[in-house]
């Protein structure tokens, strides 16, 4: 099975300690978000989960104790965009993000390494030229050090719209031409681009539009290949992303970004943390009285037959 971290809050940043933890633990548990009082508990087994994948704007707090991770296959997805404190405003410094990045390649392999550059949105300050020369001192950076590149363009969520009111559509021209440089950037630093869920037009310039997590993309990280029930696949027609199960919770990312669809406000995120323990099995809070605790079945889908390729 794949298990997915960044879905819904960002662990490496933030609850690192708790993480490790759990792994320490063996098990961790989390809630169905549209029913609370369903518990999934889930094995934190390297015999049953095939792929830790990990999505955060910031790696850090999790480097100094990688060595703890090596009997899993993991997959990192790192965001990193060019917006100030306006927009990220607890986001640490871009460039030690970066060589964050740097450190987690090394750490890790580049093919275990994916950089999404997105959400990509327009406004006076942050222009399509801003936009290019951004990429490219980023791609410039990230040679060698990542599988790929994944961009997409501003969704107008209501929460993202109650708390960022001035985002506007990017329009169709302006993510071909964008899309267009970010692919032609792309090839001169050697990093592919890839969309998820945007128009597969975008194809045309170069771009792989079938998805960011796609069955590709993880066996690249993993270094093997899976086969994988067609229940576990994306149910949108427009990409092929696997479904992993998620362990994180909406409601309790700090990092603040006007743009995020995971956090309905900043007192709802608020409340989470102070109800988060370390110890815990679960992300926030522990076991309450009704709750209807479901052992997931786990199974590999690490493909163990032999081959020439």
């Amino acid at each position: 099975m794949i298990l997915n971290t960044g879905c819904r809050t960002d662990i490496p940043a933030y609850y690192s300690r708790w993480f490790y933890s759990r792994i320490k633990g063996g098990y961790v548990c989390t809630r169905n978000p549209y029913r609370p009082e369903q518990v999934l508990q889930y094995r934190l087994d390297p015999n049953l989960v095939d792929l830790l994948c990990f999505c955060t704007k910031n790696p850090e707090p999790m480097l100094p104790r990688l060595a703890e991770l090596r009997p899993f296959r993991q997959f990192w997805f790192v965001t990193l965009t060019p917006y100030g404190k306006d927009i990220e405003p607890h986001v640490p410094d871009k460039w030690a993000v970066l060589r964050s990045i740097q450190q987690l390649s090394e750490a890790v392999g580049p093919k275990a390494v994916g950089w999404r550059y997105d959400p990509v949105f327009l406004t006076e300050k942050y222009s399509m030229a801003y936009h290019l020369r951004a990429f490219e001192k980023i791609a410039a950076a990230l040679e060698g050090r990542v599988q790929s590149c994944v961009i997409s363009f501003l969704d107008l969520y209501p929460k993202t719209l109650r708390n960022f009111p001035a985002a506007r559509v990017v329009t169709g021209q302006e993510q071909q031409e964008l899309a267009r440089e970010f692919a032609r950037i792309g090839a001169k630093y050697g990093i592919p681009l890839r969309t998820c869920c945007e128009n597969p037009a975008l194809a045309q310039y170069g771009l792989d539009v079938s998805g960011c997590m796609t069955k590709e993309v993880l066996e690249a990280a993993a270094g093997c290949r899976f086969q994988v029930p067609k229940g576990k696949r994306s149910p949108r027609a427009q990409c092929s992303c696997l479904l992993g199960a998620d362990i994180g919770m909406y409601n309790t990312c700090p990092h603040g970004c006007l743009y995020c669809y995971t956090n309905d406000d900043p007192n709802a995120v608020a409340r989470n943390r102070k109800l988060h323990d370390p110890d815990s099995p679960f992300l926030v809070g522990g076991f309450c009285k009704g709750d209807q605790i479901i052992q997931v079945q786990q199974e590999s889908y690490i493909d163990r037959q032999l081959t020439l390729f």
